[in-house]
């Protein structure tokens, strides 16, 4: 069964007042979570034009993690998180709600003076 077919039978089945089971839906989020960060990781590490070796290196970690977490086989820790930041030279947003996840990286600016300025 193809993807669309099922997402349209699931869609059928929720409207007739089918409810998943809470385990269901919550792995269902979990997965989610895990997918849209494995994006953003990929999406900024080739808008860098980095390899997962270079990357991996960058934060300190194998190449191998680096392909468990853009492949969603892997939950990171908080302190990995951080360490992907700095390495894309990011900052790391991920904003949790019910049914919307929504993960990226905002590139640190370095396109000019930074830090504070005096006025004349």
């Amino acid at each position: 069964m193809s993807h669309s077919r099922w997402k349209t039978l699931r869609e059928r089945k929720l409207a007739e007042g089918f409810t998943e089971p809470e385990d269901v839906a919550e792995a269902r989020r979990e997965i989610r979570l895990s997918m849209a960060l494995a994006k953003a990781v990929y999406d900024r590490r080739t808008e860098l034009g980095l390899t997962q070796a270079e990357l991996a290196g960058r934060a300190g970690l194998t190449q191998a993690k680096i392909s468990r977490i853009e492949g969603s086989d892997t939950v990171p820790t908080l302190p990995l998180l951080a360490k992907l930041a700095t390495a894309l030279d990011a900052t790391l947003n991920i904003a949790l709600d019910n049914d919307d996840t929504q993960v990226s990286f905002t590139a640190h600016r370095t396109d000019g003076p930074q830090g504070d300025f005096e006025v004349a």
